[in-house]
């Protein structure tokens, strides 16, 4: 009888679990049934294992935020492409349910409640199931209908990712865009501010929008002929990708799909404002290979009201004097959309001050002026100034070319130029500047000052003597002629690495001044993945490798965590700021083009050839080409690689993978190997010369 009774125990938990493995969705499917759901750490898998749809924490350990949506399954960094709850994500993913229900695609919360559906109507009585595709589109389809359209997929619902074979069309019928929406921040996939789509005017042509109102950049109208978007000249040479724009009386769209189905490519909507192609490497990294608009600075309201937008600083934005951070954790997250606050209100709007002192103005020079001002007849820069003075809602004003410009309520767009800008005048109240002394205050100040002034110079002239003595004690020569310089004296050097020359896949470059005067551009290691020794060597090892052609490393720092590289500094930039420019005294004659050329293909063969341990190159392009007094080029960014974790084999060079300098632009395409070097390259820089768009590079 117990054995008849454990039997029963048995087959009943039998039956339960081959119930409850056909009511949920078995690991490696990629279809939902209807009889079928979605939960916790299930997935479905597209039939070629290229796409994972499933739960997702986009900030593990920080938030509790969880959502539905799909991934690259072969890319180590797990990557988000599509998310189908961005604006209601869910607290527990093992309550939460993904079914079908009245024939649409349904996600329950943990109370049970739909937060988010595929929103069709009529199909109740239709068999339905929703597929992953290969192609990285979730379709729902109709099962008694194996020919008809799909009821429903993603590709027509795009988030922030545009994934090759994905339409982003404008549906002249309902005067519909469909919009490419970056996330908030990097932590949260709610739709932020900056979308990208097909200008609904007929112009043909792609727009990025600030809050879907202000348009800060746009591709061009698309150039049947050439095929490629006229401001975009970048596609000229598609030796990746197969590109194609379709216009007829239903619909325009652009669409294109990459040549090699095994290379991964993906363009997002970045919550920085800018459009970005992202190529994934064999090394296990996304590469950066092309974004618009180029500056920063460039996206519409990227720092929010009232704040400072500057390309020299690593972080861009920052507030003005008298304002602080709106919200210090989104500011942290490097959503700076909030911009900032005043401290203390203005005199005009707080009546009840009882001092009663006027508000009083801070100037700011070489800048670029905010967006959307409002002009002023007035006799001078002082009616000027009184009229925004008197003016409540003035917040600052500009005099320019005998004009008047005043700025009402909050404003964005300001940005620090290094020069050549214009002189702003922001309204503060007048506690945010020093408040005058009384008369005995002033003579006791005259007479303190007289004698911090004979101290200061004389504590000037110890810490002098004291730095010029430990500039030979903090800096030190090893192997070779490198010098290990202390981080407190690259910190000085740098000003605290105020003055950003500019960054990339390895890190960021700032400007310095070492004791003796001489300028140095110091690079701080954003990522690295040797130990101390092994460190030195491989630093070692760069430091000899001298060539006319190649940036020569002067040093290096290696302090707890921190490393940095030390290196000549070049007065006339990279050469990028030269390609692409609109400034005509900027732009490089025929034979300043073709010296740089020669000298990079001369840098490029040493590296390859030539010196003793030999480095192949693997991120050649226009920002890695540095340029001299005398315009001579300097090979950079030479053997990082390395230095941060990023091998690269000689077959890996045959992906398609490597950004290569042209003369009018850059691409991608299959080059440099070891053995053709210079040859190879100067090949390619002849076959462009024909592409040049825009200025003749021969005038």
């Amino acid at each position: 009888m117990e054995i008849i009774k454990n039997n029963s125990w048995l087959m009943l938990f039998v039956l339960f679990t081959c119930f409850s493995l056909k009511s949920h969705v078995s690991f490696g499917a990629d279809t939902i049934s209807a009889n079928q759901s979605l939960s916790g750490d299930q997935t479905i898998v597209s039939k070629g294992g290229v796409f994972v749809f499933g739960f997702f924490n986009p900030a593990p350990g920080k938030s509790s935020n969880y959502y539905i949506g799909m991934w690259y399954n072969k890319v180590s960094e797990r990557t988000i492409v599509w998310v189908a709850n961005r604006e209601q994500p869910v607290s527990d993913r093992f309550s939460s349910v993904l079914n079908i229900s009245d024939g649409n695609l349904v996600l329950f919360n943990e109370s049970q409640l739909p937060i988010w559906s595929t929103n069709l109507t009529a199909t109740s009585r239709r068999s339905v199931d929703a597929v992953l595709l290969d192609e990285g589109n979730l379709v729902l389809r109709d099962l008694s209908n194996n020919l008809s359209e799909p009821l429903w997929q993603s590709f027509d619902h795009p988030a922030h990712t545009w994934i090759p074979g994905m339409k982003l069309t404008f549906n002249k019928r309902n005067n519909v865009s469909q919009l490419l929406t970056s996330w908030k921040n990097k932590e949260n996939p709610a739709p932020g501010l900056f979308s990208l789509e097909l200008a609904p005017d007929g112009s043909n042509q792609y727009v990025i929008l600030w809050n879907r109102s202000e348009q800060y950049w746009r591709s061009g109208p698309w150039d049947d002929n050439a095929k490629i978007f006229s401001l975009v000249p970048e596609m000229t040479l598609n030796y990746i990708y197969n590109f194609s724009y379709v216009s007829n009386e239903n619909e325009s769209y652009f669409t294109y799909n990459v040549k090699d189905s095994t290379y991964t490519s993906r363009f997002i909507m970045d919550f920085s404002g800018q459009v970005k192609q992202m190529n994934w490497l064999p090394t296990n990294s996304w590469f950066l290979f092309w974004s618009q608009p180029r500056q920063q600075c460039e996206v519409y309201a990227f720092c929010g009201q009232f704040s400072i937008c500057n390309e020299q600083t690593e972080r861009f934005c920052s507030c003005l004097k008298g304002f602080q951070q709106k919200s210090v954790s989104d500011w942290n997250l490097e959503d700076f959309s909030g911009g900032c606050v005043r401290k203390t209100p203005l005199q005009c709007e707080n009546n009840s001050l009882a001092n009663g002192k006027s508000d009083q103005f801070f100037q700011y020079i070489n800048m670029n002026l905010p967006k959307h001002p409002q002009s002023v007849a007035v006799g001078g820069i002082r009616e000027c100034e009184t009229h925004c003075l008197n003016n409540c809602s003035c917040t600052a004003y500009a005099y320019k070319d005998n004009a008047c410009s005043i700025w009402v309520g909050s404003f964005v767009g300001l940005q620090q130029l290094q020069g050549g800008g214009d002189t702003i005048y922001i309204k503060l109240a007048a506690s945010e500047f020093e408040s005058p002394k009384n008369n005995k205050g002033v003579v006791i100040g005259s007479v303190v000052g007289s004698v911090a002034v004979v101290a200061l110079i004389g504590l000037i002239m110890l810490v002098y003597l004291r730095r010029r003595k430990t500039a030979t004690v903090t800096t030190k020569t090893v192997e070779g002629s490198l010098v290990a310089f202390a981080y407190k004296d690259l910190q000085t050097a740098t000003k605290n690495f105020s003055e950003k020359l500019g960054g990339g896949g390895f890190g960021s470059v700032f400007k310095g001044v070492l004791p003796n005067s001489s300028l140095i551009a110091v690079k701080k290691l954003e990522s690295w993945s040797q130990g101390e020794k092994q460190f030195r060597t491989e630093v070692s090892t760069i430091g000899n490798i001298q060539h006319v052609n190649l940036v020569r490393l002067l040093g290096f720092c290696s302090e707890g965590t921190s490393r940095l590289l030390v290196y000549d500094f070049m007065p006339n930039g990279s050469l990028d700021s030269h390609l692409f420019t609109e400034k005509d005294s900027d732009f490089l004659d025929w034979k300043t083009r073709y010296q740089i050329a020669l000298g990079t293909a001369r840098g490029l063969a040493y590296l390859h050839e030539k010196c003793r341990d030999c480095i192949i190159h693997c991120d050649i392009k226009p920002e890695n080409i540095l340029l001299d007094a005398e315009f001579c080029p300097k090979v950079s960014d030479f053997g990082l690689a390395k230095l941060v974790g990023r091998e690269f084999s000689r077959d890996d060079l045959d992906l398609s993978l490597i950004r290569v300098l042209d003369i009018g632009s850059w691409h991608s395409i299959s080059l440099i190997s070891p053995s053709s070097g210079e040859k190879t390259f100067v090949e390619v820089i002849a076959i462009d010369a024909c592409h040049c768009p825009g200025k003749s590079w021969l005038s």
